[in-house]
């Protein structure tokens, strides 16, 4: 749990780990994947934590472009906003942060990133790092690099909080501390890191220096 490790700042994967979209982005991205002949159930998995456009790269499919079948997903994305919601006791954690201590870094694009937030009720920080603010997405570093520059602290020095594989590991390659948020898992993700499944089983504490620790809520419900 990080005990007595202190922070220069949090930085927050979205999807999964303060918001759960899970059903939407499924449903969408289950149309796509029909749509192009993909085994739905094989595909699912490969797209929970990394960008559209390198998601659909990967693929390497004859006659799609990339870049125009991410914008297309991002529209019906933007359209499906049904069944978002915070995960357990995100909105007070982040409330209770101090301003510029913390950052989302995400896959997502900005639009989609703020309409699901603002669904979610999850407070819009000061710094925002969405897909398109970089040119290599999870698991490369790149993200969380970029939202721990703009926190004018060290990547070295935050804990990223992450559900994905790919942010896990992009996490990793940064040089940052990492919590696991297992809320949406269906099945249990193999890790060394620390794992929560809610934050009001965690709070904070914030020393002279702005730094920050976790602290375990031992009568949380």
């Amino acid at each position: 749990m990080h005990a007595g490790k202190k922070f220069a700042a949090f930085l927050f994967d979205m999807d999964g780990t303060i918001i759960n979209s899970i059903a939407c982005a499924e449903r969408v991205w289950s149309d796509w994947a029909r749509r192009h002949g993909l085994d739905v159930a094989a595909f699912l998995p490969t797209i929970h934590g990394v960008r559209a456009i390198e998601t659909i790269g990967n693929l390497a499919l004859p006659d799609v472009d990339p870049a125009h079948e991410a914008d297309l997903l991002l529209k019906a994305e933007a359209a499906d906003l049904d069944g978002i919601v915070q995960i357990a006791g995100a909105v007070s954690f982040l409330s209770a942060l101090p301003p510029g201590r913390w950052a989302i870094v995400t896959s997502a694009p900005r639009s989609l990133a703020l309409a699901r937030m603002k669904v979610a009720g999850i407070p819009v920080p000061e710094v925002l790092i969405a897909a398109e603010d970089v040119s290599r997405g999870k698991p490369a570093p790149d993200c969380f690099q970029l939202g721990a520059s703009r926190l004018g602290v060290d990547a070295r020095d935050c804990l990223v909080f992450e559900d994905a594989p790919a942010g896990i590991a992009a996490a990793e390659a940064a040089g940052a501390s990492v919590m696991v948020i297992d809320a949406t898992h269906q099945h249990a993700l193999t890790t060394t890191h620390a794992a929560i499944s809610a934050y009001n089983t965690i709070g904070i504490t914030v020393d002279e220096h702005g730094w920050l620790a976790i602290e375990p809520q031992r009568d949380a419900a």
